[in-house]
């Protein structure tokens, strides 16, 4: 198997919907959503801050359009957390959008800004809803009344689920049966690169994401295996450290390690596993 890039951090949603160049799939994504029919892909501002890390990831998409900031991120694991993920990334790109804009918010006059809208793409094998609310709320003590609510609309787009949603959207529908597919390839090859090659020749010879995805079939090919490879390891480890009662100890160990020096979850691992003489020699071969 080909050595695998772990500086290279875009998620395959992300590199699809978030690239500048795709604006078009960004507006399709956009209207399949909303239900809206807007035609002009120079109508969205790409407002995604690229130093963002969760996990060692980017976060994976946000845009302006027709005065609606919308977030979008994909997750193949139900995250429960999601809200609060949100309100820091929103704080973060709002912050810059008050600097850009020059928006004075001391003024005594009410300023406007641009409505927030929040959206999760969940394609993980855990069985959900087609469509589920996530809040911020949920986090906080029951019976407190929090003065911050922060609400996320979790949207299942696992192949053969919310089917009107992806018909609305062809390049969604292509990356639903496309990471389908890679699933089934993976389960029949046993190897995720042999899998991801022919899930890629499978899309059918009409699809608007195979000429893309072909032409970069090299860093497409990398996401997976890094998403996949990502996956399989945090699985692993929460396995293990439910068996040793440890779990809530471990993640906060690794998490924390990935975020300070963006590892991906097997290098957090092999990090904290090894003897403090030896970490700086880790990092050296990196």
């Amino acid at each position: 198997m080909a050595e695998i890039n772990f500086q290279n951090k875009d998620r395959l949603f992300r590199f699809i919907f978030g690239n500048p160049k795709n604006r078009a799939w960004t507006l399709s994504l956009y209207n399949a959503v909303n239900g809206s029919s807007y035609t002009n892909p120079d109508d969205i501002l790409i407002t995604t801050i690229e130093n963002i890390i969760y996990m060692g990831m980017k976060n994976d998409l946000s845009f302006l359009i027709a005065n609606i900031m919308n977030f979008y991120e994909q997750q193949s694991t139900f995250n429960p957390n999601m809200p609060v993920r949100f309100l820091v990334c929103a704080g973060m790109i709002y912050s810059k959008y008050i600097e850009m804009n020059n928006i004075n918010i001391y003024s005594s006059a009410q300023k406007m800004l641009p409505v927030p809208k929040l959206i999760c793409f969940y394609n993980g094998l855990a069985e959900k809803e087609d469509s589920m609310e996530l809040s911020l709320s949920s986090a906080f003590p029951k019976g407190s009344e929090p003065d911050i609510e922060v609400k996320v609309k979790m949207l299942n787009i696992n192949y053969g689920r919310n089917m009107d949603l992806l018909n609305a959207c062809e390049p969604l529908r292509d990356y639903s049966w496309l990471i389908e597919r890679i699933r089934y390839n993976k389960e029949q090859s046993g190897d995720i690169e042999t899998a991801v090659d022919l899930s890629i020749e499978e899309l059918s010879e009409d699809s608007v994401l195979k000429p893309f995805l072909l032409e970069h079939k090299a860093e497409v090919k990398n996401m997976c295996i890094t998403e996949y490879d990502e996956t399989k390891t945090m699985n692993m480890f929460k396995e293990e450290g439910r068996e040793e009662g440890r779990e809530e100890e471990k993640l906060a160990s690794i998490q924390l390690i990935m975020k300070k020096m963006q590892f991906s979850a097997r290098q957090a691992m092999e990090f904290l596993e090894i003897s403090s003489a030896d970490q700086p020699r880790y990092l050296a071969m990196l």
